[in-house]
Formats: C-alpha cells, sequence, structure tokens
C-alpha cells in the first residue's frame, strides 16, 4: 500500500518538477512514509501537518510551493492520473471524511493563536519599526529600508500635514503611529483588540501625540483628517466589508483621505486555506478587488490602486531568515511556549505564504479613498 501511494504522490508532484528525496532545493526528503496517506487523504492540511511532524522537509519550501503552485498541482492531479487512480484517490478522501486516519498521538490540540504567541517572537523577527505588514522594496536594500519606505509612501499618498489627526484602524506595535507623529507631526490615534500589541504600542510610541486605544473601529465616534488601515481588513470578512466602508466614512471629515492597505485574491469565491484558518489566522478572509470596489460603491471613490504584492515576497523571506537566525533566543524567551511543532508550523506558515505571492495567487494593494463629491485632485504616488 505505501509504495502504491508513494508512486501516486510522485506522479503529482512530478506534474511541478518535484522529486520524493531528490537532489534539488525544492525537492522534499521523506522521512515517515505515513505522511502518504495524510497527504492524499486529507490534502493540504495533511501536507502543512506532516510538514509540522517533522514527516519531510524541503530545503526550499518556498520554491517548493512555487512550483506546486505554479503548476495549479491540485487540477492536473486530477487531470493526469489514470481512472484507476483518481477512484483510489476518492476512496482514500471519502474514507477521512468517515474515518479519522490520524494516530491519536497525533491529534494535537489547535495551534496557539496567532497575537498570542508573544511580543518578543515578533521583536526578533520584524523590522525595528515593528511593522507585522508588507514592505515597499522599490529603492530598498534592506528590511528596514522597505518598511521605512512603506510607511512613508502612506504618509506622502494621504498627504499628511502637520497638525493633522489621524485614525490607525488595527495599529498592530505602533510603527505607523510612531512614524507619523515623528516625521509629520499628525496626531495618531491607534485602536486595536490585542492587549498584548496595545501595551507594546503605547511604550513604544512613549512621547509623541499618540494614544493607543484597545477598542473596537466600529465604537469610535470622532472625526479624523485621515484614516489607515494597514494589514487589518483580512480580518473583517465579506459580511463586514459593507459595514466598515460606511462606518470608516462617518468617521473621515468631508475633505479627508483614507488608505486601505490589504493583502488581497484574485477571485471572489471564498477559498480559505484549512492550514492558515486553523493555525495561523483564525476567520481570516482575503477579499478580492472586486469585493472591495463593490463594498465601497455608497461610501468611497476610489482614487488610486496600487499592487505590489511581490514585495510581500521578499519581506516574508527577511521575516523567515530573521526567524531561523533568532530562533533559539526566541525559543529560549518562551519557557517552553515554543516547541519544534510550532517551529516548523512557523516556518511553513511564512514560505508557503512567500510562494503563492511570488506566483501570484494573492496580492498586496493599497487603495486611496476620498468621499463622494469631495472634489479632490488626487495625484498618484509611488
Amino acid at each position: 500500500m505505501a509504495k502504491n501511494l508513494e508512486k501516486t504522490a510522485q506522479k503529482i508532484l512530478g506534474f511541478a518538477g518535484i522529486k520524493i528525496n531528490g537532489n534539488n532545493p525544492e525537492d522534499i526528503k521523506v522521512n515517515n512514509p505515513e505522511m502518504y496517506e495524510r497527504i492524499l487523504t486529507e490534502g493540504s492540511l495533511g501536507l502543512a501537518e506532516s510538514y509540522m511532524d517533522g514527516d519531510w522537509d524541503s530545503q526550499r519550501l518556498d520554491k517548493f510551493f512555487y512550483k506546486i503552485l505554479k503548476e495549479k498541482i491540485d487540477e492536473k492531479a486530477l487531470k493526469g492520473l489514470s481512472f484507476k487512480t483518481k477512484i483510489k484517490l476518492l476512496a482514500y478522501r471519502t474514507k477521512s471524511k468517515i474515518f479519522n486516519l490520524q494516530n491519536i498521538s497525533r491529534s494535537r490540540v489547535v495551534g496557539r493563536k496567532h497575537y498570542d504567541t508573544g511580543n518578543y517572537l515578533f521583536e526578533k523577527m520584524l523590522d525595528k519599526r515593528m511593522q507585522y505588514s508588507c514592505g515597499y522594496f522599490k529603492n530598498a536594500r534592506t528590511l528596514d529600508e522597505a518598511q521605512e519606505a512603506k510607511l512613508d509612501l502612506i504618509c506622502r499618498k494621504i498627504n499628511l500635514k502637520p497638525g493633522m489627526k489621524v485614525l490607525d484602524i488595527g495599529c498592530g506595535f505602533g510603527g505607523f503611529a510612531k512614524y507619523a507623529a515623528e516625521k509629520y507631526k499628525v496626531k495618531v490615534i491607534g485602536v486595536t483588540i490585542s492587549e498584548a500589541q496595545a501595551r507594546f504600542a503605547k511604550e513604544f510610541c512613549k512621547g509623541l501625540d499618540v494614544e493607543i486605544r484597545v477598542q473596537d473601529y466600529r465604537k469610535i465616534n470622532e472625526k479624523f483628517d485621515r484614516i489607515v488601515s494597514i494589514g487589518m481588513f483580512e480580518h473583517v470578512g465579506s459580511k463586514n466589508y459593507k459595514k466598515f466602508f460606511t462606518i470608516t466614512n462617518r468617521l473621515l471629515k468631508e475633505d479627508g483621505l483614507f488608505l486601505l492597505h490589504t493583502i488581497g485574491k484574485n477571485t471572489s469565491e471564498f477559498s480559505a486555506d484549512p492550514f492558515i484558518m486553523k493555525y495561523i489566522f483564525s476567520g481570516g478572509e482575503l477579499p478580492s478587488l472586486t469585493q472591495i470596489t463593490k463594498s465601497v460603491e455608497e461610501s468611497f471613490v476610489v482614487l488610486d490602486v496600487h499592487s505590489f504584492g511581490g514585495d510581500y515576497d521578499k519581506t516574508l523571506i527577511e521575516w523567515s531568515k530573521n526567524f531561523k537566525e533568532n530562533w533559539n533566543a526566541i525559543k529560549k524567551q518562551g519557557r517552553g511556549k515554543y516547541d519544534d511543532r510550532f517551529k516548523r508550523m512557523w516556518e511553513y506558515y511564512l514560505l508557503c505564504c512567500a510562494g503563492a505571492f511570488r506566483v501570484g495567487n494573492i496580492q498586496l494593494w493599497q487603495i486611496v479613498l476620498s468621499k463622494p463629491l469631495s472634489n479632490i485632485n488626487y495625484q498618484s504616488v509611488r
């Protein structure tokens, strides 16, 4: 049985030029033959969890994912296989829905919640401004330069002026708030639902005209000259898109500007990856550009759309390097919170996302919006 499963797996991977126990960095090394059944019966979640459990390795996970996503392995697997093999795969998958094929020892508790992993991990992985979103590498050579360039790009796109009042929805660790207050002399109100992030951001922005609140954006009742949302919209959900823009319209002054920085997908169908949903961003949902533009129709006018998803590939690779280099310190600081399975989960997360951005399966957009009839003569900035 195991040999037959191996042949089936090799045939599927072969569509992307991936070899089992091959010599190329993107090839996979099998440590536990049980991985074949897990992957064939459980799909992408089985692929992820078998990696987390150490059943297989690849020297370059980012290249592995780039190749299998580029060749659309899930589609080609069905088209290229014999009828007999398709029936076998269908039987495996049907059986997995009826029976629990995983060992009891493999049935671990669901992965730790993303933002409860601890600020120290992010301090060691991110840049000095603690930006947990895509950098802008147009003229940058390092992660620090790219993240500062991104922040300045946002400030220039919304034409910040001293004395303006700015709302940062989903302020994270306070990186944008600190930069805008320091460099552009504006007052920033940053809101987050994470207590840990808020504590860090308050200290990070100490001494500046910045107020950090643990508050849901729907509870705000003030007016702002500018609004930004950087890497938060992915958590809003399609059922709430229209409401999100209705609320931000209410909070923005008539002559104001709103910049939305978000990851997006190419189509409007909901197709969240089960690994990401289970272990990384529970409840997360990527919008399509169509979903965004339809949702803003009654609230905003789209002034500018800037796509630079390729820069997220570079950002993720830099995060992965930092995570790998600082793993021992992260593990020590975690005092037993982080184990080898967590390490492999985090590696998998960063590098599978890098591969997805590289192949263009997902995008990164910055969208500048204004209120209808505001009559703003907007000039695009890059």
